[in-house]
């Protein structure tokens, strides 16, 4: 562990004075009301319920989301797709994700992340439960899913940047790595939960009922939010409230071509990108490439082990992350070491699947590799939070799905996938251990507002 460094080796001497009494240091700026009323953050008991309740509605998105990969085969079977159109319908969700990462950021960082959330669980769920009526109806089923697919990349796209902006917001930063890891690990519950129902209810009742249940929960999901936790109010975004000057207004004021000149904002955009793209790419693909490589094989063991791995993981490296950084460890290094099992160590064993013979073999790696990729949720997922928590909503912002389609239509070859995957995950590797930092980019040091904290 040697590229961790404890804090009072390069952090500077005002940093104890700013972490001991923040508001005597930010009364300095004639800031003080102001701090007090931006860090209004979550009690134990309220954070511990916020906790539950965002866990459970992202894994809901996430069996919304891989309700296609999962259905996929059967599909394509009904509908006569090649894998070129087959990567197309799935890749077109990863298109209308990437459109909405800004501007669902921008959104809740003015209005607050919970009411992005709901209103876009609504939307996202009930897209969900017309998708098979949209598949059976249109008398061109490949143009209606890319379309909804497209749609629903949309509407799901403002989930993780209203998780970062309400995370950054309401939750001190000793806690954010363990919250945005049990939150994260929804995801892989979702995953766990829909290969595992979800497989079973496809074999059963077609692949249908895989859309019908999952939309109409997670429409269930924000119904239950709205009701108890918001107690009925809202949501209502009027551009009255995007342009008003709230609680955040003094964000909209900031030089974004100032921050995206700093190298550590643009080494986590490129990152998180990398991230995501070789993770989706793993999420869309798996469930067609062991039904081709292991057409005998059970879906519920391979749609359920690595996600059944991946939950513990992504547990254990929000404590591991938060621990390091209560013990003195310094906060960007700690980020760096999580992104290194995250993308450095999962993809060697990727590699391995390229020379993958037997089905427990295939198994054990692909579940390897999805439990090191969980480690960047304390890592570059939560780098942003310490970079600009200020607008960490809007700076979380692919075509890597359809290419792999490509890849393996064109080649025939499921190692050209693999091994595309761990190329883009070392360049975002490289590029986040060489210019990641953790202090704080969102503030203008020259007209002495605030201090510039290191975190």
């Amino acid at each position: 562990m040697a590229i961790l460094q404890k804090h009072g080796k390069n952090s500077s001497p005002d940093l104890a004075s700013v972490k001991e009494s923040p508001a005597d240091n930010f009364a300095q700026a004639g800031s003080q009301k102001k701090w007090a009323e931006s860090s209004h953050n979550w009690t134990r008991p309220v954070a511990r319920i916020w906790t539950v309740v965002l866990l459970l509605g992202t894994c809901l998105l996430y069996c919304a989301r891989v309700a296609m990969p999962i259905c996929a085969v059967s599909m394509a079977e009904r509908f006569s797709w090649s894998k070129r159109e087959t990567g197309m319908v799935l890749g077109s969700f990863f298109w209308g994700y990437c459109f909405t990462q800004v501007l669902g950021g921008y959104v809740s960082d003015r209005v607050g992340g919970e009411k992005v959330l709901l209103l876009s669980a609504a939307a996202w769920g009930a897209m969900t439960a017309f998708t098979p009526i949209l598949a059976h109806f249109c008398s061109q089923p490949i143009v209606s899913m890319t379309i909804s697919r497209f749609l629903m990349g949309l509407l799901q796209g403002v989930h993780y940047p209203s998780l970062a902006s309400l995370c950054s917001q309401k939750v001190v930063e000793s806690e954010r790595g363990f919250l945005m890891s049990t939150v994260g690990s929804g995801s892989y519950l979702g995953t766990l939960v829909i290969g595992g129902i979800g497989s079973l209810m496809l074999d059963l009742y077609g692949w249908e009922s895989v859309f019908y249940v999952s939309g109409l929960l997670s429409v269930l999901w924000a119904y239950f939010m709205w009701k108890y936790l918001l107690k009925g109010e809202g949501p209502i975004i009027t551009l009255e409230s995007l342009g008003s000057a709230g609680t955040q207004s003094k964000l909209s004021k900031r030089n974004w071509l100032r921050l995206f000149r700093q190298p550590a904002v643009c080494a986590v955009i490129i990152t998180h990108l990398c991230t995501a793209s070789t993770f989706f790419t793993l999420l869309s693909w798996l469930p067609t490439f062991f039904k081709d490589t292991f057409p005998d094989a059970k879906g519920w063991v391979f749609n359920v082990v690595p996600w059944f791995v991946a939950i513990p993981s992504s547990l254990f490296s929000g404590c591991l992350a938060d621990h390091l950084i209560s013990q003195g460890f310094d906060t960007a290094s700690v980020r760096k070491l999580m992104q290194f099992f995250s993308m450095g160590v999962s993809g060697v064993f990727t590699l391995f699947l390229c020379g993958t013979t037997t089905f427990p073999a295939a198994v054990a790696f692909v579940s390897v590799t999805m439990g090191l990729t969980t480690f960047s949720h304390s890592g570059v997922s939560v780098n942003v939070q310490d970079l600009a928590p200020s607008c960490a909503g809007a700076l979380f912002g692919v075509i890597m799905v359809y290419f792999s389609g490509y890849l393996i239509e064109a080649t025939g070859s499921w190692a050209s996938v693999f091994g595309l995957i761990t190329v883009v995950n070392l360049l975002g590797l490289g590029m986040f251990l060489t210019f990641a930092e953790a202090r704080r980019v969102d503030i203008d040091i020259a007209k002495g507002r605030h201090h510039n904290i290191h975190i």
